[in-house]
């Protein structure tokens, strides 16, 4: 598993909407387009989950396989998923082929969207805004491995990891306990 990428943990996220609000005012998008957005999700039993959802940067990407020009690519210097708008025909099948619902098209610009992890704020040492955003660090970016209770982005509302395998790291609570 790379050793980048997010982390969120349910078990402490009140779904505010603090991390989607400081990323899509960051980003200069429009009311209609997010890079994360916070969702509330019932599971097969009918229990209610906060989901702050984005760009997982998965280790196979299948908005990077689907993508017929390019645009979708993998950085090769740190293994995030990133988007070339220069090149980027506005298709859409990066946004038909991810399970995760993290890419979009821009209404305004015709190509697709998505998180790219800040890059450029991270190279300056700091957080990505959603990170830098959140009361109650519900949200991290980390650059380890899994442990101390973390493991690949897997909840029972949630697509299966097993054919893009996320980088995010999370805790999800499964019948009233922690998954």
């Amino acid at each position: 598993m790379k050793n980048i990428g997010f982390t969120y943990n349910s078990t402490i996220c009140v779904s505010c909407g603090g991390c989607q609000v400081a990323c899509q005012s960051s980003h200069g998008l429009n009311a209609d387009e997010f890079y994360r957005r916070v969702v509330i999700i019932s599971d097969e039993k009918g229990q209610s989950h906060a989901y702050s959802g984005s760009c997982n940067h998965c280790e196979e990407p299948a908005c990077v396989q689907a993508c017929p020009t390019g645009a979708m690519y993998v950085d090769e210097k740190e293994g995030v998923v990133l988007h070339d708008d220069g090149i980027c025909i506005g298709c859409g099948c990066c946004v038909w082929n991810c399970p995760y619902g993290s890419v979009s098209i821009s209404l305004s610009r015709g190509v697709s969207q998505k998180c790219n992890s800040c890059i450029e704020r991270r190279a300056e040492g700091l957080a990505p805004y959603c990170v830098a955003a959140c009361p109650m660090n519900a949200i991290g970016w980390r650059d380890h491995e899994e442990g101390e209770g973390w493991e690949r982005l897997s909840a029972s509302f949630l697509p299966s990891p097993d054919k893009t395998l996320p980088t995010t790291l999370g805790k999800f609570r499964r019948g009233g306990e922690e998954e």
